[in-house]
């Protein structure tokens, strides 16, 4: 992937299959160009997990594409925790 440009929709279907994500949404803050991203994921797989072990978690998922960009933010929630900040009924 990283010989390819990223796009927020490629990065989002990559992030839903690797992580398992019930929820991945993505934005593009490089205004377009696939340079800097910032993503929120609801995955099971980060339960039981703190927030450093859930960010190494995706950044060893998303190694090469992290590799290919300049900028990535992400903010990863179990979708228990999803719910209960009331940012979905269900994840």
């Amino acid at each position: 992937m990283a010989s390819t440009e990223l796009t927020s929709d490629t990065l989002r279907d990559i992030i839903a299959s690797r992580l398992q994500a019930n929820l991945v949404q993505v934005e593009d803050m490089s205004g377009g160009c696939g340079q800097a991203f910032a993503v929120i994921i609801v995955s099971p797989l980060f339960q039981g997990k703190n927030k450093l072990a859930r960010h190494r978690l995706v950044n060893s998922s998303l190694k090469s594409e992290i590799a290919s960009i300049h900028a990535f933010t992400q903010k990863g929630f179990t979708p228990e925790e999803w719910i209960e900040q009331g940012l979905l009924e269900s994840a």
